[in-house]
């Protein structure tokens, strides 16, 4: 049974506490789609999705279907930060394009960016760890700049430390 309608003024702020729950709420059949496609993964996390397919094919089929939900919740998919990466011994050989159903290209990358790590093109799994080490550097060089020559050498190595296990923990969470 439907409802009386009305309007909604506003919405959930990013990055709210709130707005990832909303998203796996609302998103939760498309999270389901892997099982129609044997061997498709859809995940999930936070307001990122990833597909995981082993075969091109595949991977176009289960775009479509994640488009076809994605509209009748009458949402769309940001195709300027969508793109598409293969890993496994074939990853330098050059892919057909996979097309939307609404006639987007996704662009193959070496790099993809998902949930802060960089994931690279290659035989196997593999992430970049390079822009972590910058995020790292500035913020070793930003405590420096604060702290100068002022501070003990007891708070610089506790600073560098807890700066440190921040980086380790990032990373192996």
């Amino acid at each position: 049974m439907w409802s009386a309608s009305f309007v909604i003024n506003f919405g959930v702020r990013h990055r709210s506490v709130l707005s990832l729950f909303l998203f796996a709420v609302y998103l939760d059949n498309l999270g389901k789609l892997s099982s129609p496609l044997h061997g498709c993964y859809v995940i999930l996390h936070a307001d990122d999705i990833l597909l995981v397919s082993p075969s091109i094919t595949r991977l176009e089929r289960l775009l479509h279907c994640c488009e076809h939900e994605i509209a009748s919740l009458d949402m769309c998919i940001n195709f300027r930060k969508s793109g598409c990466l293969r890993v496994g011994p074939r990853c330098d050989i050059m892919c057909s394009t996979i097309v939307s159903s609404t006639s987007h290209e996704l662009l193959w990358k070496s790099e993809l960016r998902y949930l802060g790590v960089y994931l690279t093109r290659s035989k196997y799994m593999r992430c970049s760890l390079d822009e972590a080490k910058r995020g790292f550097y500035r913020a070793a060089n930003s405590i420096f700049g604060k702290i100068g020559r002022t501070a003990s050498e007891e708070v610089t190595r506790h600073s560098i430390l807890l700066n440190l296990n921040v980086f380790q923990y990032y990373f192996t969470a």
